[in-house]
């Protein structure tokens, strides 16, 4: 019911609305709106309260509340249930439990502050607490082992083409799935699978995007190869649209993916790739490995030529470019 008060505020958003007008929509007493508005200004809502006027919208908070992410979304599976946590140590550890007790597919864990953050190759992801999003998605694919990666690709397409539409900015990949605008990091992509011997039981998708940081919130040692929206673009941006927009275009590949194949995917990831046709460090947990990129093949694996002219491929790896 608080979440119908608060449409009923965003309808007339910055104009008057009675209690009596309130009670009638929604067929509560005047009791229950007096609670239902501090509860939402409690949560950071400010709510103007004039007696014979009643209450009036001025500004949403922004923080990522399933109410506000649910306005707009439009998705046909991504968010079918969408879990807020003020803090975690990671969003895709809270998945998994959730995966393990029967959680629907398109369930999605944000929390506003992550404190043990998980990137490739047992690294740490950093994340401002309520300026950035970190969040994750649990997926149920019918795949085979070898298949995983590709949801990672697609994840990275989906990122890029939401902030093209959210904030017009040049965005490039570098395989297999990091984010950059002006060759720095500002959204890395960790997929974790849960799968028996030959069969996958559910992927989750753990995503973090540097949207309203600065450089003050960063720890030194990756200043000078990070970045975020913010820093690029100049303005602070709402994080509800960002992750809106990001979740309208996984639900939208997702479903290409299963209904085409990963070659649609893939055709898509290539338009942003800027990871071809250059020299680069592999760096894997069997071992670092230089030479030059011809490409990916068709299964999204890197191809990499090896200075005896023989080409190596990669499933997973990190990759330092040499521009």
């Amino acid at each position: 019911m608080r979440d119908k008060v608060l449409h009923t505020l965003k309808k007339n958003k910055g104009r008057w609305v009675s209690g009596e007008d309130i009670c009638k929509q929604l067929a509560i007493s005047r009791t229950m709106v007096w609670k239902h508005i501090g509860s939402l200004k409690e949560q950071g809502y400010q709510i103007e309260t004039q007696r014979r006027l009643g209450y009036r919208l001025l500004k949403s908070p922004d923080i990522l509340y399933p109410q506000e992410i649910y306005a707009g979304l439009n998705t046909k599976l991504m968010g079918s249930k969408i879990i807020h946590l003020e803090r975690v140590d990671s969003t895709n550890e809270v998945a998994k439990g959730l995966a393990r007790q029967g959680a629907e597919e398109g369930t999605v864990v944000i929390a506003e502050e992550q404190n043990c953050g998980k990137g490739r190759l047992g690294r740490h992801w950093y994340s401002a607490a309520g300026k950035d999003i970190v969040f994750s998605v649990l997926l149920k694919p019918k795949i085979s082992l070898s298949e995983t990666p590709q949801v990672s690709m697609l994840a990275a397409v989906a990122v890029a083409r939401a902030m093209e539409a959210v904030c017009d900015t040049k965005v490039g990949i570098k395989w297999p799935n990091d984010l950059l605008i002006n060759n720095k990091k500002f959204c890395g992509i960790l997929v974790e699978i849960g799968a028996e011997i030959d069969c996958v039981r559910h992927v989750v998708l753990g995503i973090g995007i540097n949207v309203n940081s600065l450089a003050d919130n960063w720890p030194r040692e990756i200043r000078g190869h990070t970045s975020s929206l913010r820093a690029e673009v100049g303005e602070k941006l709402s994080r509800v649209k960002v992750l809106q927009a990001v979740l309208k275009e996984l639900d939208h590949l997702y479903s290409v993916w299963k209904e085409e194949g990963f070659a649609a995917i893939l055709k898509l990831w290539r338009t942003w790739c800027i990871s071809q046709h250059c020299n680069a460090r592999v760096e894997t947990l069997q071992g670092s490995y230089t030479g030059r990129i011809e490409g990916v093949n068709n299964t999204g694996e890197l191809l990499l030529r090896m200075s005896d002219g023989s080409i190596r491929a990669f499933s997973s790896g990190d990759v330092s470019l040499r521009l």
